[in-house]
This record gives C-alpha cells, structure tokens and sequence, in this order.
C-alpha cells in the first residue's frame, strides 16, 4: 500500500493508489480466474497420471508381519486392506472375510516387517489366540496363503525411505536410465534435478550446470524411464546420445557412466516406482505402412507418414512424408500406444484438416490415390488404441498444460477443440503464434488446475486479465480542501472508476468520505495501517467510492477475512443498495464476499456509522465529515481490551472483587464441523481460499480462540457469583450474549482436565473454595454429550478407566469422542473404523494429514487421546 497520498498534496489531481485490493490481482488465482471467466476446471480425476502419482506406496493385498500386541516377542502374517497416509489398516491372516479384528498401526511407529523376516532373524510366528484352534497345521496354511502374494517392500518399513508415497522415492541426485528419442536401443543414464510432483528434471551424467539447455522434462512414469541397470539386464546399448557426444570425450564419458553406476549402486531408487509403469503391448505396423500423425516437428499438423524401420515387436519407426527430391528425412520412434498416431482416413472422419505431402501434385488430397500411386498400404485401424476415448474432456475446459516451447514452463490452458483422443489447447499465457498445441487425452504434459499451486510451482498466468481492476481514484489531503478538480482524469476502458465530478451534484455522486485516523480502530483494524490510509475517496459515484473505502479497510485489518464476514451482514432495509464482491487476501489466500453498499448519497452517513458499529470501532472513523483534531465521542481514550461495543452502549463493565476490571466476554464463534469429506458450509459467502479448500479465516481464530480458552481454564484468579452472573446475562440492543465467556471458561476447563458438571463426574472448584457459576454450561453438556460407561474422573482431573483401551471397539471409541468437546469429529472415528488400539497410535502429525484437521481441533483432539495413553500406562500397562 502507497502512503505517499498522505504526505504530499495532491492540489486537486487525480492520483494512482495501489490499494491491497489491487495487488491481489497480480497474484492469479485460479477460483478468481475461472469465476470471471465463466470457465469449468477440468476433473481431477481424468488425469490418470496425477492420480497415480497420489497413491500410497503400500497396495491393498500386500503382506508383511507384524509383532502380536499381546507377547511383542512374537509375530504373525496379516494383510494390508486399505491406506490412509501413513497408516495402515491391517488383517492377520485366518480371519478371511471377518473384519471385526482389523486394526489401524503407524507405518512410522509400528513394527513391521517384510515376509521372511522372522525366518531370517529366528523370531516366531504365532497365530492371535482368538483364532488359534481355526486350523491344525498353521504352517500348511501359510504356505497356501503367501504362494502368489507380494510382501511390502523392506525398504518402505525401514530407513529413509519408510513411510514416503511412490513419488517421493524418487529424490534429487537419483539415477535413471533414459531411452534415446531416436534409436529405441539405446539407453544412457541421467541424473535426477528436480522432482514437482512426480514430473522430474533429468540430466545426462557427464554433463554439469553449464549444460543445462540439454535437460529433460518427463513425467516419471512415461515409458522412456527405466531403473538402473535395466539396459544390461535387457542386453541393450548404454551409449550417450550423438548430439551429446561432441561435449565430452569419450573417456569422460565412460567415467561419467562408472561414476553413475557407482552412485546408483549405493542409493538405488526402490523398484516399487516402476510397479505403475504399463507393458507396452505388440504392435502389428510392417514396413511401408501408411499412417496419420500429428507432427512433433511442425505445430497443430497433421500429416501423413509411413512406416521406415520395425526394431522389435513393440517399437517401430515412422517417416514423415516428404515428395521433395532435396528433402532431409524426419522420423520418429513409436509404438503401439504413441500418442498422435491415427489410422488413415482419420482427419476426414473428425473434420480436420490434414496437410498434403509436400510435393504432392494435385489440387485435392485424396488417400486413395496417394496409396494407389505409391504402391503401399493403409495400417489396418486394429494397429491404433482407442482413437475415440475423450477421457471426459470437453470444449472450454481448463487446466494446467506444458509449453512444448519452454518444457519447463507449465502454462494456464484452455481446451478449445476435442476430436477423438486429441485435445487442441491454447495457452493463456504464451504469445502468438506459439499459443496453441494439440495432445493426446493421456498426455502427461497436462496437469489438473491448482497442481502447479500444490506442488509450489511457477504457473504462466494469463498475459491480460480478464478486465483490468486498477483504478483510479482521487485522493484529497486535509490541507487541500479545495474545489474538486475540473478535468476528467483518465478512465481504464474496461473498468471505469474514474468520478466525473461535474455529476457530484446528482443522488448517486458523493462528495468525499473520510477516514480519520485518530478515531479509535477497534478490535478488528490494525491503527498502524489505518494511519497510512488516505485521508478521503471521492468525490464520485456512491458505489464505487464506498467499495474502494470497504476494500482499503478490509485489507487494514489484522484478519482481512473477518471483516469480509462482518461487511457481509451488512444490510437494512430501507436502504438503496447494490452488491458488490469484495476481496480479501490473508497469508497469500483470497477470500471474497458479497456486500450491499448503499446508491444515495444521503444514505452514506448512516452506512458508515453502520460499518463503524459493525466492525466495534468509533462511529466517526469513516463518514462525511473530518475530525481532524478530536473526536466528539472522546474516543482516544478506549483500548481494544476493554473496549467492547462503543456505538449504543457507552457504560463501563462491571468491577470484579478485587478491584481490577473483568475482562470483556469475547464473542462466542460458532464452530465449523469438520469432515474427511470437506464439506463445505452452505453460506452466500466463499471463504474457501482459492486452491486450499479447507483453510479458512474462521478456523484460525478457533487456534487464537483455543489458546485463550486454555489461559482462562487454569487461572486462579477470583471469580464471585456476581461476576459469573454478569456473563451469563444476555446482552440488550443487538449485542452478544454475555454467557460466551462462561461457555468457553467451562468447555476448556473440560477440554484441560478441569471437568465441571459435565458428564464425567463431580465439578472442579477453584482453589479458594467457592463454585463458579455453571448454568450456561450444564443444558449444553447435557443435550449434546453422552457419558462413557468406561471412563471415569478423578478429583484432579485424571481419567480413570474401567475397561483397557486396548479392547474398546469402534462404537466404544466414538462413544469416547462423542463425551468430549471433541464431538463434532466423532463421526470420522466411525467412517474410519478407528478401534480402541488405532486410536492410541494417533499422533498429532497423523490426525492433521489423515483426518484434514487445522492445528487447532488437532490439538484437542491429540490432547484427549493422550489423556486416555495417560490412564492406560498408568492402569494397564
């Protein structure tokens, strides 16, 4: 934000002010973006690469062993049967179908084993007692039930490695091998650079950073990667590419290969990256076939080219068709699922154009003549894939798409055509005439929207914005109170908000509105931001000076997002208004809101007295007219800590005991369930942050909110009965219940160990004996908790359980969740079939990635469960 408007006259000229509204723009935000536009993303889940890459590095059916919780000396066989992150939920094998003893361990904490261990470390194999007289010879059936199976991979249940998904083994410094573009044969090793997202930098070893210009962009799974060592193993070449080999002498290079062997050796990437890699199947193209191609060399071509060379039963290499005796020949390895291959006759059944040989005689092409003069034939349309699967891609469908220009530049796209299994896209964010392309519908150059974002990648934004928002305002000191300017400032044609001040005279033109600085801020505004605000907007059109005021006190507030929910509820109805969208951006999210601002100009002064009340600040802060020394409200002398509701209730709060003044009640938020779904709240306003759509403005305040409650659970400080009864009064002239503060007092006393009368048993007083009040809590402890039959509470706050955790089912632990302040997440313990044993594993780490939980629920919810780790050492260990 420019603070120059503050310092220096304007003597009646327009200024350019950046607000924060304004520099929001520069960021592009696909919600934004696509909401402007009009625009559907295309599904996640169309692009079968990303959602591979996703996948866990542990298979549902893989087998390892696992050490018995009741004699940790032994060990017996289970099966994975489903993922969630890091942890596993496990079935030991002889239970077949029978799912009541499955349970829930931490790939990090537990231990686990590859099949075989036991053998190799003289450790026994015994099967759960529960189970143990199902079959006679247990050996047998072991033997029946492994023969076939896959064990979990040693390296992923110990070491660096344990834990990490498919895409994460693959690590800076890692060692491929890459097939040549131009001999299938041939193999040469390359060095990993960078890995976003599973799409990787790769370098031939040999060269160092002043090579760079030769890097390879793929995405770890295209068939051209193999691991170290393949090559050999396949009796194939390992041999530099021959544009390569000029950059180094040939010793260099077989050192370069040595030196990369060697490193390979000692940290060989997992074999389990390539269990996703696809058998490329036989193809039946002969030599002197004829095909369709989009051509890698020219853009949105398509020719024809013929079949040159067979080099096995799976790669072949085609020709593009040139009729020029001086033409070079271009040619290009394939196989039988290479994007961009089609069968004859394809361009004229999908109603593109197909480009004619060059030096193809005759006014129209046409493929029967061409085949008849050449003497050769069309490849039969059992040789193509597919050539009509669109994968569920549709015109006008948005996505993240690399530039075949720049390979490392991943470009904003547009899907502007499909036909078949190609997609003709345009590049948002690439000048002509290199702004479009065509790819196939499995192409791994094309990424969902927002993956750049959650990979922290760069992603070429548009190269215009839909409508240009920079505006332009006046700004007008207290020093220059002179007439408004006479000449019409400059207008941006797509946004015009440049005042024509001869119409300030009309109903929807006012003069200016004012901040003043020296006005008490309130809660919710930062004075120090405040301060470097102009001193007034306008004059000009009512709706577009108050949306500039509404946007540069937004973004003046400690949490932008909070005030956009306080403006949101902005509404009387006498009034003319309008809506308008207002933006806020907080640690690099954006939030936006509709807000009705007013039309008439003699309806300005109570809608900024209404803004003021609304937001808890003086009533003079904005409004028509300055306050250039003092406020007649005397508001300099209010703090933001005991400073509640100024506008409508000038009345100081009621003294404590002891003299010092009690601490104002904080308004109760109501709290937002949170699920593994993500659903959202149903509510006019989007406070889902653009690519992020679980952060919210809201459940960082519950962390602020969390932390405070903690404080005032476990202070001593003296509370009488007149007091507790002042909080729990409700509050007149539309103000806030005063009983929140007791509520939140009560529930983190629960939440801590200091149980009142809630369901766990007797009140915990303070420590000079007399009770606090409890009205407000004791209706709400009993409506929404249940108690739980095996917990108890002791005096000091300890739980005391009558029955192991250890054996609690899944309803026993829902049961559990449901009697804390925890219960809103209960049901996420059901959907999981979390069982008492799963639910002492629970770390913080694992409750924040598995159950998409902010820090803040995490937090209680970790401390709940700790309390009942507490009671089981302490009971049954």
């Amino acid at each position: 934000m420019q603070t120059g408007a503050q310092d220096q006259p304007t003597n009646g000229k327009e200024e350019q002010v950046t607000t924060g509204a304004e520099s929001m723009e520069e960021e592009f935000m696909w919600e934004e973006y696509l909401e402007e536009t009009g625009g559907t993303a295309a599904p996640h889940t169309i692009f079968r690469h990303v959602e591979v890459s996703l996948q866990s590095s542990f298979q549902p059916g893989m087998k390892l062993e696992v050490a018995s919780k009741s004699s940790p000396e032994t060990y017996w066989v289970a099966t994975i049967i489903t993922t969630c992150g890091q942890l596993l939920l496990l079935r030991y094998s002889g239970y077949g179908d029978d799912r009541r003893a499955d349970f829930w361990c931490d790939v990090m904490t537990a231990e686990l084993h590859p099949v075989g261990w036991c053998a190799q470390n003289h450790k026994t194999l015994t099967p759960p007692e529960a189970i143990r007289e199902k079959y006679s010879d247990w050996t047998e059936f072991l033997v029946q039930d492994l023969t076939g199976s896959r064990t979990a991979p040693a390296n992923l249940l110990d070491g660096p490695l344990r834990g990490k998904n498919t895409v994460d083994l693959i690590v800076a410094g890692s060692v491929l091998e890459l097939q040549n573009l131009s001999d299938p044969l041939l193999y040469w090793p390359v060095r990993v650079i960078q890995n976003i997202g599973g799409r990787l930098r790769l370098r031939p070893v040999g060269l160092s950073e002043r090579h760079r210009a030769q890097d390879t962009w793929l995405f770890y799974l295209d068939v051209r990667l193999r691991p170290l060592g393949w090559a050999l193993e396949n009796r194939l070449t390992l041999e530099p590419p021959t544009e390569l080999r000029p950059l180094l002498s040939d010793r260099d290079w077989q050192q370069a290969l040595q030196d990369a062997q060697a490193d390979g050796q000692k940290d060989a990437v997992p074999l389990e990256v390539f269990k996703d890699h696809a058998d490329l199947p036989r193809h039946a193209f002969r030599t002197g076939m004829k095909l369709e191609m989009v051509s890698p060399w020219e853009q949105l071509l398509i020719r024809p080219v013929s079949v040159t060379k067979v080099y096995s039963d799976t790669y072949f290499q085609v020709t593009l068709d040139d009729l020029c005796a001086e033409a070079a020949p271009r040619s290009a390895v394939c196989h039988a699922n290479s994007p961009g291959i089609l069968p004859v006759q394809w361009c004229l059944k999908n109603g593109v154009a197909l480009e004619r040989p060059r030096g193809y005689e005759g006014p129209d092409f046409d493929w029967a003549d061409y085949l008849k003069q050449s003497g050769s034939e069309a490849a039969p349309d059992a040789c193509f894939p597919d050539t009509g699967h669109t994968r569920g891609f549709t015109e006008d469908m948005w996505l993240e798409a690399v530039n075949p220009a720049r390979p490392e530049e991943v470009c904003v796209a547009r899907v502007s055509r499909v036909r078949g299994r190609l997609l003709w896209l345009r590049l948002e964010g690439v000048l002509q005439p290199q702004s479009e392309c065509i790819v196939d519908v499995e192409s791994m150059d094309i990424f969902p929207v927002g993956w750049c974002e959650a990979n922290s990648y760069p992603l070429t934004p548009p190269l215009r914005p839909v409508c240009q928002k920079q505006k332009k305002i006046a700004v007008v000191q207290p020093e220059k109170q002179s007439a408004p300017p006479a000449e019409a400032p400059p207008v941006v044609a797509c946004q015009p908000v440049a005042m024509d001040t001869g119409a300030a005279n009309g109903r929807y033109c006012c003069s200016r509105v004012f901040v003043n600085h020296r006005c008490f801020s309130g809660p919710y505004l930062n004075k120090g931001r405040i301060a470097e605000l102009p001193r007034a907007v306008g004059p000009g059109k009512c709706s577009l000076v108050l949306k500039e005021l509404l946007s540069m006190l937004i973004n003046a507030a400690y949490k932008p997002g909070r005030v956009l929910k306080e403006l949101q509820q902005l509404q009387e109805p006498g009034w003319d208004s309008q809506e308008e969208t207002l933006k806020a951006k907080y640690k690099g999210k954006t939030y936006r809101s509709t807000v009705r601002i007013v039309r008439l100009a003699e309806q300005i002064p109570d809608f900024c007295r209404k803004v003021c009340v609304k937001l808890q600040c003086c009533p003079n802060l904005l409004g028509p007219d300055l306050r250039a020394d003092s406020c007649p409200e005397n508001c300099s002398v209010q703090t933001k800590t005991k400073y509640t509701y100024y506008y409508g209730k000038k009345r100081r709060l009621p003294r404590a005991v002891g003299g010092d003044e009690a601490k104002p009640a904080r308004r109760r938020r109501k709290r937002k369930a949170i699920f593994v779904q993500k659903k959202r709240r149903s509510s006019n306003m989007d406070f889902t942050a653009a690519g992020s759509p679980q952060d919210s403005d809201e459940e960082e305040e519950e962390d602020e909110e969390l932390m405070q409650s903690c404080s005032e659970g476990s202070s001593s400080e003296p509370r009488d009965d007149q007091t507790d009864a002042s909080s729990v009064e409700a509050t007149g002239g539309g103000g806030r219940p005063r009983r929140a503060a007791a509520l939140r007092r009560a529930f983190s006393a629960a939440a801590f160990g200091s149980f009142g009368s809630g369901p766990f048993g007797a009140a915990h007083q303070p420590p000079d004996g007399r009770r606090r009040s409890t009205r407000s809590l004791s209706a709400c402890s009993q409506n929404n908790r249940q108690q739980h039959k095996d917990v108890k509470v002791e005096e000091d706050g300890q739980l005391v359980l009558d029955r192991n955790p250890l054996e609690w089912s899944v309803d026993e632990v829902v049961q559990f969740i449901n009697s804390t302040d925890c219960a809103s997440l209960a049901n996420i313990f059901k959907e999981q079939d979390i069982d008492g044993q799963a639910l002492l594993l629970l770390t913080l780490p694992t409750v924040q990635e598995c159950m998409d939980l902010k820090l803040g629920p995490a937090i209680k919810l970790c401390h709940q469960i700790e309390r009942v780790k507490v009671a089981f050492y302490k009971q049954f260990a």
